[in-house]
């Protein structure tokens, strides 16, 4: 049969070459692999651009500034560095830690916040404004040049300066100041400056700290940070809203189970029948006792108007008591007896990072949800005010991360300022954690085996991020499409569970050694051998899927069946004499037939043994 004729039915593909197989190939000038200005694509197609742009992405604005300027970059593309896995990827050597602790102890002074720059009555609104922002932009050009010239790593604080005026409207009208942070790293959430500043709007107005999540500490390490504050003369408490929150949750069931049962509904009103008039004989009691006192200062000496002293609770120094929810009010009612913004009521500013619990306290104290809770800055746009008792006014300040120094990312990540589920690479902040927590207390919390170091190693090294997370991803289940364990998903389980208290770790004061300090637990579950484990289990949960003793025993064990001859070694029609020479058989007529020809194998059973985990 002849060729078909296949010009027929090919003409649309026809007509597409004639209209653009002609245009030629445009490369690059330099045939690097660079994104390059070199190469004007937009306006070398024959065609206009002639597009609306409204909303474009940071990338795109780069690429317009840059050619609207006429000025030329390269980014390198390709650039990829290989990590080794079992190396400290993202974290700093001892020697760097102390050279960064040394920078942070130099240039702690310059660690600042904004401040809002003088004023009067006389100014304008837009010269205010003018002035605030002038200061502010000093303030960060400032805090730039100082990561630049020392390269101090600082957390990514607060760049929009709304925000800062609720601070400063929030501390102008507080006549106390009450810094709340996270009891496991309290130095990190503390700002000095915000102190200083608060003496510097007024000497009169009161700093505090209200050491949050304190339930995760042991009532000697509380010990320890109020000695420490102590030292630095400020005002510290300590206190747990998940702990309140649980103790009202126990309350309100209690109290709806009672409602449920008359009985005990009548048991209750008669106990507060009997309790009201203990207090009123009480009351009796008191007045008569006062009267008494009276008349005896009227006939012994003149009388002296003396205000009552009001009580400090706890004492002059700081105490490490937890302090219940009732306990705090009392602490926050006498705590501060200069004068008053507002003479009725005394106003408590509170002032913290987000993800610390200061919505959380605040709700626990006015026992209903009067604030909405999120980990992430930007929640509460303004300050506002809630009364919590007639004599008590909390003025809620947004949530603001201020500028503070930090090692690493990984630091940071621990430490809930950044959100774990934007992060991009997990490894360093797992590798810190694995530092922080023991291989057993890992083990025991999870139920996992984590893989031994090999021969030459050292026995006692923390276990890598990724023996963890293999270790961990296998024992739930967490695998990805090509039957590995899912290590991204398995470190935003294990961080979470970090930032959330699960995984405990607490830092000390600088007085006091973190050895001491912070004590884990002894192993509690018997140890596994990993030998014991299923074969699959083992290659799963291994960095390098072949182990030393298994590579000798491959070698030794392989036996060659044949002698090392090149080409074919089985010849059915030549066979040895006795003598040694090669004697020629009977060659069959058809050797291909009574053969059995091989199947073809599907190549995914043929090589199973390489996907192998």
């Amino acid at each position: 049969m002849g060729k078909k004729n296949k010009a027929g039915t090919n003409l649309g593909r026809q007509l597409i070459k004639d209209r653009f197989g002609h245009t030629p190939r445009r490369k690059v000038d330099n045939d690097t692999m660079l994104h390059t200005t070199e190469l004007q694509d937009g306006y070398d197609w024959g065609r206009l651009n002639l597009s609306s742009v409204t909303e474009e992405s940071s990338f795109n604005a780069f690429l317009r500034t840059a050619e609207l300027a006429g000025t030329e970059f390269q980014a390198e593309k390709l650039n990829i560095t290989f990590v080794n896995p079992k190396q400290r990827v993202g974290l700093l050597s001892k020697t760097q830690e102390q050279t960064m602790h040394q920078k942070h102890a130099e240039h702690r002074d310059q660690l600042k916040i904004p401040r809002r720059p003088k004023w009067t009555k006389e100014m304008s609104a837009e010269d205010l404004e003018r002035a605030e922002n002038e200061a502010f932009l000093n303030w960060r050009r400032d805090l730039a040049l100082l990561q630049e010239s020392e390269e101090i790593l600082m957390t990514p604080y607060e760049k929009n300066l709304e925000f800062w005026r609720q601070l400063w409207r929030v501390v102008e009208r507080s006549d106390v100041v009450v810094q709340i942070v996270d009891a496991r790293n309290p130095l990190l959430f503390r700002s000095v400056d915000l102190e200083r500043y608060v003496k510097e709007v007024d000497s009169n107005k009161m700093n505090m700290i209200l050491v949050n999540k304190s339930d995760l500490l042991t009532l000697e390490q509380r010990q320890h940070w109020a000695q420490y504050f102590d030292c630095e003369g400020i005002r510290t408490a300590f206190y747990s809203a998940t702990l309140v929150e649980e103790e009202l949750k126990r309350e309100a069931e209690a109290a709806k189970h009672a409602d449920e049962s008359p009985s005990s509904a009548m048991e209750l009103k008669q106990l507060r029948e009997a309790a009201e008039e203990i207090q009123q004989s009480l009351d009796v009691v008191e007045h008569a006792l006062e009267a008494i006192e009276s008349k005896m200062r009227t006939t012994s000496e003149p009388a002296v108007i003396t205000e009552p002293k009001l009580p400090k609770l706890p004492t002059d120094k700081n105490s490490a008591h937890l302090l219940s929810r009732t306990e705090l009010i009392e602490f926050l009612r006498h705590i501060y007896n200069g004068p008053r913004h507002t003479a009725q009521h005394v106003t408590i500013g509170m002032v913290g990072y987000p993800n610390v619990g200061k919505s959380s306290t605040i709700n626990s104290l006015m026992t209903v949800k009067k604030v909405s809770v999120s980990a992430t800055p930007g929640k509460t746009k303004r300050f506002q005010t809630l009364f919590l008792d007639k004599d008590i006014l909390l003025c809620d300040c947004p949530g603001l991360v201020m500028p503070s120094f930090v090692l690493t990312k990984a630091d940071m990540l621990l430490n809930g300022i950044l959100p774990i589920d934007q992060m991009r690479d997990h490894v360093p902040a797992v590798n810190l954690l694995c530092e922080r927590i023991p291989r057993h207390v890992l083990e025991d919390k999870y139920g996992i085996v984590i893989a031994k170091p090999l021969e030459g190693e050292d026995p006692n090294r923390p276990p890598f991020a990724e023996e963890l997370l293999l270790a961990y991803g296998y024992n739930r289940g967490f695998m990805t499409s090509n039957g590995q364990p899912d290590q991204a998903r398995s470190a935003r389980y294990v961080l979470k569970d970090y930032v959330n208290g699960k995984l405990l770790f607490a830092l000390g004061p600088p007085s006091v050694l973190q050895s001491e300090y912070h004590k884990f637990p002894e192993r509690q579950r018997k140890p596994v051998e990993e030998s014991q484990l299923p074969g699959q289990q083992q290659r799963a949960m291994r960095i390098d899927k072949s182990s030393s003793k298994e590579l000798d025993q491959q070698f030794f064990t392989s036996k060659p069946s044949v002698a090392h001859v090149k080409g074919r070694t089985n010849f059915p029609h030549v066979r040895l004499a006795n003598d040694g020479n090669l004697v020629a058989g009977e060659a069959p007529a058809k050797p291909w037939r009574n053969v059995k020809k091989e199947r073809r194998e599907k190549l995914r059973k043929k090589f199973s043994h390489l996907d192998e985990h």
